[in-house]
Order: C-alpha cells, then sequence, then structure tokens
C-alpha cells in the first residue's frame, strides 16, 4: 500500500511519469539492434557494473537488442605492470608487444567478459562472451607500424552475432582479433564497436566514457556539447584530448557509415544507458549526419 506521505508520493509520479515517457522509446527501438560499448569507470566500480548488466538485461526484456561490446584498459594496465610490462600510449591506443597481446586476451575474457556476461544473466538474460577468434567474427590488419600488434577491423562474420541475437543471448564481445596470417592483434574497442555497429546495421552506437560527453574546449565544463553534426565533429577532432579521439573518432566513422546516431554518455552515472535511451533530453553527447 502506498503511503500518503507527500514524498512518497512525489517519488511514485515521478516513476510513473519516467515510465510513460519510456513508451515511444520503446516503441521505437523494439526489435532493432543496439551497439554499447562499455568502458571506463563503469568498468572498475562494482555498483557501476551491476547497474549497466541490470540496463542490458531490460533492454533485452522489452524487446531491443543489445549487443555489447568492452575494453579493459585499466584491468590490462594493471596486469601487463605485474608482468614487467610498460603500458604506453599513442593517440589514445595502446601500443602492443608480442609479449603483451596473449596477456590482453585473456584478461579481457577472463576478468571482465566472464564477469559481465554473469551479471547480465543474475539480472534476467542470458548472454554469450565473444571475441575476434570466436568463429571468425572478425580479422584484422595492422594499420600503424609505430603501435605494434594494434589493428582495425577489416572484415566481420555478423552471422556469429545473429545467431546469438536469434537465441535470444546478449553478445559479450572483446576485441582482439586474428590478421589474415592468424596473428592476434589488440583491436580498439571504441573502433570496434563503430564497425560492429555499421555491419549489423544497428539503430545506434552508445559509448559509455568517464566524462559528461564532448567537450568543445576541454577542460572547460561550460562547453560541453550536447547534440553534434558530423560536419561540425570533423573540425574538433585534430583538437580533441588524446582519449577522447577513439571514442569521437568511432562515433564519426558509424554515423557516416550509416548507423543513424551515435551517443557518447557519460558511464560514472547509474543506469546511464537506460537515461540515455528512455528519456527525452538524454545525456552525453549525440552524434548526427
Amino acid at each position: 500500500m502506498i503511503s500518503a506521505d507527500n514524498n512518497n508520493l512525489d517519488l511514485v509520479r515521478l516513476k510513473t511519469q519516467t515510465l510513460v515517457e519510456s513508451a515511444p522509446w520503446i516503441r521505437k527501438f523494439q526489435g532493432e539492434i543496439l551497439v554499447i560499448k562499455f568502458g571506463g569507470n563503469a568498468m572498475v566500480d562494482e555498483g557501476l557494473e551491476q547497474a549497466f548488466a541490470e540496463d542490458i538485461a531490460y533492454l533485452q526484456l522489452v524487446g531491443i537488442k543489445p549487443v555489447v561490446v568492452h575494453g579493459g584498459g585499466p584491468q590490462i594496465s594493471a596486469k601487463l605492470s605485474a608482468a614487467g610490462i610498460e603500458s604506453k600510449f599513442v593517440d589514445g591506443l595502446r601500443v602492443t608487444t608480442p609479449e603483451a597481446i596473449s596477456i590482453i586476451r585473456d584478461v579481457l575474457r577472463d576478468e571482465i567478459s566472464v564477469p559481465l556476461a554473469k551479471m547480465i544473466e543474475d539480472s534476467g538474460a542470458k548472454a554469450q562472451v565473444l571475441n575476434g577468434e570466436s568463429e571468425g567474427l572478425f580479422t584484422a590488419s595492422i594499420t600503424r607500424e609505430d603501435l605494434g600488434l594494434v589493428g582495425e577491423v577489416t572484415s566481420i562474420n555478423v552471422s556469429v552475432i545473429n545467431k546469438a541475437i536469434a537465441q535470444d543471448l546478449v553478445p559479450v564481445i572483446s576485441t582482439v582479433g586474428p590478421d589474415k596470417t592468424g596473428q592476434l592483434l589488440n583491436v580498439n574497442a571504441d573502433l570496434a564497436a563503430s564497425s560492429l555497429a555499421v555491419a549489423l546495421g544497428a539503430s545506434k552506437l552508445v559509448v559509455l566514457t568517464d566524462v559528461a560527453g564532448l567537450y568543445s574546449d576541454w577542460p572547460n565544463k561550460d562547453s560541453l556539447v550536447s547534440e553534434i553534426t558530423l560536419g561540425e565533429l570533423e573540425e574538433l577532432l585534430p583538437d580533441l584530448e588524446s582519449g577522447m579521439i577513439p571514442k569521437m573518432t568511432a562515433a564519426h566513422a558509424a554515423v557516416s557509415e550509416g548507423v543513424p546516431q551515435a551517443h557518447i554518455i557519460d558511464g560514472r552515472i547509474p543506469h546511464s544507458v537506460l537515461l540515455e535511451i528512455f528519456t527525452p533530453s538524454g545525456i552525453g553527447t549525440l552524434v548526427l549526419p
């Protein structure tokens, strides 16, 4: 029974309004694929990770088809450090040595994919752990020699993901993959998520990060951009802070290749995925054609 207390009634009204506002967005995305890149603080904060898992399970419950792609920067750096391997970055991308690549694969699978999949399942949806090696999900090629064993996705076997979706499984994908010779490469998760969104014909790419969105004049907090077109983004890209470059490049690539919209959101906010998708105002930075 609901108490007549004003605070309780206000809370009930707020929850009811939220449900009402979510209805048109559920109708819009029902049956559609959303590619969601999981990263930032949400990966190292158990409460935020749990909230993310609940969001993903809820999306599937209402008939949306989430595909989760993740990186693992902090966990990889910690494991490499323990093995005596220094972490170096160029333009926001990790320089990857032959000694590091197998460690990266194992960390992504065992320390991130598997626990995250279990959280999603505990929240009510079944999940499947995949990476680029799984059934030839994707192949990659080295594009910059200065980064070592770092590649970009060159081909994607979308049937692997479509098979999982058809079985009501949420794909949880880490982004290492072989080149044509079988050499395993480290692929930036933001860029891989973008390629997957394009290949799958996703209705939306969502990228979680550690800031509120794109700032046109970082670190000026008043310069947060709520919406930006491809042309406007192209002008900003050369001057962005290094950590934001892969994320905005991924958003730009996805939208320029046919994904209707991409969204950069703050993963430090609990349930940020639901807030972005199911509220009229959304959060973060929306990239449009």
